[in-house]
């Protein structure tokens, strides 16, 4: 049987951000329960802000064409969401856009057909980027993708990490966190 294979990526590219450092543990955890995953840095793409006019007269970035083929390659997504103002990161919303384009020869959002994601977020705050999850959750549902249900905001994330930053001081946390990426794992190999 082969390994079920998840793209795994931050919506955010600070290098101090708490959820890059989130999803580095759910990353490990995928791992440990027999995933094959691919992480990648959305700050590394370079994707220009989206723009139909940019998009006709100099074609998809390359960027964009990277990220959507590791969504092709990919049976399923673990997204972190930072919260900005309540709601999705630029750098996110840019991703999902630019990956949502067609290009010649595929239908409409055909990168995102058949996909399970499963989100996560850290913040500094009391809800731990929740307000931002439910417009991640909404965005993805709205075109097509199957999110799962269980999900971890981790609230107060400057005492929520170790020193390190590679693992999480609450041992319930870190035990949602690994039943949300154990469900992620389970649908993706019912649905692939």
């Amino acid at each position: 049987m082969k390994p079920i294979r998840i793209l795994a990526f931050a919506g955010s590219a600070r290098s101090g951000s708490w959820n890059r450092k989130l999803l580095r543990i759910a990353v490990r955890q995928a791992r440990e329960q027999g995933a094959e995953v691919t992480e990648v840095d959305l700050g590394e793409l370079n994707l220009p802000m989206f723009d139909e006019d940019l998009e006709s007269d100099q074609g998809t970035p390359e960027g964009a064409k990277r990220l959507k083929q590791m969504m092709f390659d990919a049976d399923g997504l673990l997204i972190a969401c930072p919260e900005y103002n309540s709601s999705i990161t630029p750098l996110l919303k840019n991703a999902i856009d630019w990956a949502s384009r067609a290009s010649e020869g595929e239908s409409p959002l055909q990168a995102y057909q058949g996909k399970v994601a499963a989100l996560i977020s850290a913040s500094p705050g009391g809800l731990g980027g929740l307000r931002g999850l439910v417009h991640v959750r909404s965005i993805l549902g709205n075109i097509g993708v199957l999110v799962v249900p269980e999900q971890v905001a981790v609230g107060n994330a400057t005492s929520a990490f170790n020193e390190a930053g590679d693992d999480l001081t609450g041992e319930t946390t870190r035990s949602m966190l690994a039943k949300t990426v154990r469900r992620l794992i389970k649908v993706c190999g019912q649905v692939s």
